[in-house]
């Protein structure tokens, strides 16, 4: 297996992770109903599943 020929220093490796960085969840309104939610995922509001604004599944018709 390879081995660093030399020590990585603290401060090179935080440079490095500098770029390491968590980004904050887009939430956007839904026109229909209202409700915050992520962008490009289904949402479920008093048992109805909701994608792009439209009604997807409601959950006491289905059963």
């Amino acid at each position: 297996m390879a081995h660093p020929k030399r020590k990585i220093s603290k401060q090179r490796q935080r440079k490095r992770r500098t770029h390491y960085k968590a980004t904050a969840d887009q939430l956007v309104l839904c026109q229909t109903t209202g409700e915050a939610h992520l962008t490009h995922r289904a949402y479920w509001v008093e048992d109805r599943l909701y994608y792009n604004g439209k009604l997807f599944l409601d959950k006491a018709l289905a059963v």
